[in-house]
Formats: structure tokens, sequence, C-alpha cells
């Protein structure tokens, strides 16, 4: 692992796969830092299978758009929460366009906080054109509802561009709903 995670950040290498030998012709990715990994994860996940039909894997990205990149100690250290239960792909691909890329034809999990990133003019200057270029790729997003400002709040709350709205899936409610974020656990110490 140690050599191949040196290739990956050298960029040598544009993934790894932990816990499976293969991609799958079809999946759902679930980005996170998993600091720590929760049952919120894993139910977003299966949440994730179910909605979209597709096999589910978790992405921890060893360069993030707002964090410091992970050392190698800290990735393993994350990895090792999965117990060996989940697949799993390592990246050096901080942005949904750059993971995008490596994966075309994949789609993305995430929760309402991530996707009203992922439309925010302050990642993204072009939001439209982001969007199309997602379309090219054969890219969409699952999305669950999230406590957001007090409110829970998912797809129908987004501003998503006229004509991109189908990029966008919601999770019923009743399919997932779990107030919990890794944020939260940490400051509770936990």
């Amino acid at each position: 692992m140690n050599a191949d995670l040196q290739q990956l950040i050298a960029g040598e290498k544009p993934y790894i796969l932990v816990g499976c030998d293969e991609l799958p012709p079809e999946a759902v990715l679930l980005p996170g830092s998993f600091n720590p990994f929760h049952a919120g994860h894993d139910a977003l996940l299966r949440a994730a299978e179910k909605t979209s039909g597709r096999m589910g894997l978790l992405e921890l990205s060893v360069v993030n758009v707002d964090k410091p990149p992970l050392n190698p100690s800290e990735v393993r250290r994350r990895l090792m929460q999965f117990n060996g239960d989940y697949c799993a792909v390592l990246t050096c691909a901080p942005t949904f366009i750059e993971k995008a890329k490596l994966f075309p034809g994949f789609w993305f999990a995430m929760g309402y906080d991530t996707a009203l990133r992922l439309l925010s003019p302050h990642y993204h200057a072009d939001v439209p054109a982001m969007l199309t270029h997602f379309r090219s790729m054969g890219t969409r997003f699952i999305v669950a509802g999230r406590l957001h400002n007090g409110l829970f709040q998912g797809v129908a709350q987004l501003n998503i561009p006229p004509g991109y709205e189908d990029l966008f899936i919601p999770i019923p409610e009743e399919v997932f709903r779990e107030d919990i974020s890794s944020t939260l656990l940490r400051n509770k110490g936990v």
C-alpha cells in the first residue's frame, strides 16, 4: 500500500482500489473525508445504491479543496475504519470535475450541503458550463436531504440552473434521513 500511495500522490497512478479488485462498469461513488466514518455514511451509500440501482463505493481523496492533503498514516487510519467491509477508491481528485474525469459515467452520492457547494459560484465560476461538462461525461448526482439552517432540505430546495434538473436525483426522506455529521461527531469528541 505504501508504494501504491506514493505513486498516487506522485501522479503515477490515477487511483487505488481498496477492498475490491476492479471497478464495476457502473457505480455510485460516495466521496468523503470520513473523519470519522459513521453510520450516516453507510446509510447514505446504501440509499444511493437503492435509488440508483448501481454498486456503491466510498471515495477518499488524499487532496481536498478546503483541507490540507492527508499524509499516508492518516490515509491508512481512515481506511481502517471500513474494516474491509466496503469497496473504496483512493484518489488525488479534490473536485467533482476531477473525480468525474477519472470515472466517466459514474454517479455521485452526496448530502444537500455538498450539493449546495457543488452549485455555488464560489467553487465554480460558470455553474451551467460545469453542469454541461458533467452531462457530457454521464455524471449524475444522488442527493440526500439534510438539516440545513434548522430545516430539512433536499433537491427541491437547490438552486439548479434550468435545464439541468435531471442531473440531480433525490433520495426520498423515507429512504434516507440521518441527522448526523462527521463534524458534529468530532466536536463531541467521538
